[in-house]
C-alpha cells in the first residue's frame, strides 16, 4: 500500500469545483482546502508506486488544475523493487535504476 499527500493548486474561484472532482477519483480524499489560496491537500492510496504515478497523473489531467505535485510519500515494502534489489547484490544483471512508467 502506497500513501501520498499531493498538493493541488486550482484558482480561488475553482476550489470547490476542483474538490469535488478530486474526492470523485478512486483511492483519493481532500483532507484540507485553503479558499483564500486555491491550494487543496489530498491524501491518495494506491497498490504500488505505478498506480500512484499514475493517479498523480488522473489529477494533473483533471481540468482547471494549476498544478499538482507528491510531498509526501509513504509505502510498503513492494515485492517486484525487492526482488530487483535482491537479485542486484547477488551479482544478477542490474535492473533499470528508474522503472520505465517513471519516465512517462
Amino acid at each position: 500500500m502506497n500513501i501520498s499527500a499531493i498538493l493541488v493548486v486550482v484558482p480561488v474561484t475553482e476550489i470547490d469545483v476542483a474538490s469535488g472532482r478530486l474526492e470523485a477519483l478512486p483511492g483519493v480524499e481532500v483532507r484540507h482546502t485553503d479558499p483564500a489560496t486555491g491550494r487543496i491537500v489530498a491524501i491518495q492510496e494506491a497498490q504500488d508506486v505505478g498506480a500512484e504515478v499514475e493517479g498523480l497523473k488522473r489529477i494533473k489531467a483533471l481540468p482547471g488544475i494549476i498544478l499538482a505535485e507528491m510531498v509526501y510519500h509513504y509505502f510498503e515494502d513492494d515485492p517486484g523493487i525487492a526482488a530487483g534489489l535482491r537479485s542486484e547484490r547477488s551479482g544478477a544483471a542490474a535492473p533499470a535504476r528508474v522503472p520505465a512508467f517513471l519516465n512517462d
